[in-house]
């Protein structure tokens, strides 16, 4: 019989984020990732957004203060071991976030929501904010494309320069321990996708501009016009397979993996009358015995 305390001790990830109306991105996405994975989640709300299948059309910031009292109530209660973060909204959410991750001695991963897909822009004066509040603190980084390029200050039109940006970030953070690339918005007509996990050399504490581990996932793309919500499914999925496996390298090639069933599991559904959500519900453990090829090397 499971004892009261071994509840209690719990591993729990923690989601802080906004609230997609739609379901398919999101706290909504997060929770349902999780779950599916087999993680239990919490979730604190930054922002309410009126959002569906077509696109964002406004969004309404939680006060900082309250997003504060969310955090607290559940870091004062649960075994969080994990933070994942997306939409921050403003800087004074991001202080707040900043202040609680200070004395937060667990993974932070962030993917930084800063432009939803159709171009609205989902925080100001983000690259300064998230930095010196939320990147500061963080250990794994999950940008799209163009979010690399506003947080690194350079164009990313290719591999070599994605990997070179990815790389400037570890100067902005002293807990950072990698940084994933996701090829999908890089070489849209490409059949095959590469995907980059790269880690900072932790044996070296030391370790210069040079010394990187690179893993490298090559799949190929899958057509589908349900990818709502992929940027936020992929940083919970990548933070729910470090806590079930505790190796980055390991749980990067999972998360890899887990996209890629998700996605051609969706390919065949029509949800709203634009750019349809993961269907989460729709992933089964079954497969979980797959793998994926990849390609490792040293940068």
């Amino acid at each position: 019989m499971t004892s009261i305390q071994q509840i209690n001790n719990l591993p729990v990830a923690l989601s802080i984020a906004g609230s997609d109306p739609s379901g398919g991105a999101g706290i909504q996405a997060d929770i349902k990732t999780f779950s599916v994975i087999g993680v239990y989640c919490a979730a604190v709300i930054t922002a309410l957004t009126a959002q569906n299948t077509t696109g964002v059309s406004s969004y309404l910031p939680v006060p900082a203060e309250f997003v504060s009292r969310q955090i607290r109530a559940v870091l004062d209660d649960l075994n969080v071991t994990h933070i994942k973060i997306g939409m921050v909204a403003n800087r004074e959410i991001a202080q707040a976030i900043g202040e609680t991750l200070a004395t937060f001695s667990g993974e932070v991963i962030y993917d930084p929501v800063i432009k939803s897909s159709g171009g609205v822009s989902l925080f100001s004066a983000a690259s300064t904010a998230v930095s010196e509040c939320i990147i500061s603190h963080t250990t794994v980084l999950t940008p799209n494309i163009a979010e690399l390029e506003i947080l690194s200050g350079g164009d990313c039109p290719d591999q070599m320069k994605a990997l070179a940006a990815a790389k400037d970030l570890f100067r902005l953070a002293p807990r950072l321990k990698a940084v994933c690339v996701k090829g999908g918005h890089m070489n849209t007509q490409d059949t095959i996708i590469s995907d980059f996990l790269v880690q900072k050399d932790q044996e070296n504490e030391s370790a210069s501009h040079s010394d990187f581990h690179i893993d490298r996932i090559d799949h190929p793309r899958i057509l589908s016009n349900n990818t709502h919500g992929t940027g936020c499914t992929f940083a919970s999925a990548l933070t729910a397979f470090h806590m079930l496996t505790g190796n980055l390298t390991e749980a990067f090639k999972q998360t890899c993996l887990f996209m890629d069933l998700l996605l051609s599991k969706s390919t065949t559904y029509s949800i709203g009358k634009g750019t349809g959500p993961l269907l989460h519900h729709c992933f089964t453990k079954e497969k979980k015995g797959d793998t994926v090829e990849g390609t490792t090397c040293t940068a």
